[in-house]
This record gives C-alpha cells, sequence and structure tokens, in this order.
C-alpha cells in the first residue's frame, strides 16, 4: 500500500512539473504514472550499476556527476514511455533535481508507522 502511495505523489509531482517546466511534456495521467513507476524501477535496477561503473568521476566531482546520472535516468524514461518527452539534458537535469525536492516533501508526510 505503501508503494503504492509512493507512486502516486510521484506521479503528481511530475504532472506538476510537466505544467511548470516548459521542456518536459507528460500527455495524461496515466503516462504521469507509468513515468513515475518507470524512474522507480530505473533508480533500482539501472542507477545503482551507473553508480558503481563512474565511482571514480564520481569521487574526482565530490559527487556532483550523480546528477548528471540522475539526468540520464530521466532521458532514459523519455525514451521508454510514450506519453512523456523531455526536451534535452539539460531539462531532464532540471527535472530531476525539482522532481527529487518535490518526491521529498511528499513523502515526508508518510509516516511508516500510518502506511
Amino acid at each position: 500500500m505503501k508503494i503504492l502511495i509512493r507512486i502516486l505523489l510521484s506521479a503528481v509531482a511530475v504532472l506538476f512539473l510537466s505544467y511548470i517546466l516548459p521542456g518536459v511534456h507528460v500527455s495524461n495521467y496515466l503516462a504521469a504514472v507509468i513515468v513515475a513507476t518507470i524512474i522507480g524501477l530505473l533508480n533500482i535496477v539501472v542507477k545503482p550499476v551507473l553508480v558503481i561503473l563512474t565511482l571514480p568521476i564520481t569521487i574526482l566531482t565530490l559527487g556532483i556527476f550523480l546528477l548528471v546520472i540522475n539526468a540520464f535516468i530521466i532521458l532514459f524514461a523519455d525514451g521508454l514511455v510514450d506519453g512523456f518527452a523531455v526536451d534535452g539534458f539539460w531539462w531532464a537535469l532540471i527535472f530531476s533535481l525539482l522532481l527529487s525536492f518535490l518526491q521529498s516533501l511528499l513523502n515526508s508526510g508518510l509516516d511508516d508507522e500510518k502506511c
């Protein structure tokens, strides 16, 4: 139940960001839910592999390269979901930063004891 709530909150964040960022486009609510699910799955499966493979450059940049990995995850999701489009790397970077911020705000209201 808790994971479903997190996916729906992430979908709300995706929709909100698509309205305020001109470089991010989501066609409908179902696409936002699919995007939230795909990004979550990519963060679980692909991101750890990328982090390990790019560990030297991440260390050299003091972790800032992780932002680039997040942007590539968004661009990868763009390629997988038909109703989701990002206009370029910089929009993906801005979207990933704001999405992380919004998700942390929205998920902070979820207590482990409540769900």
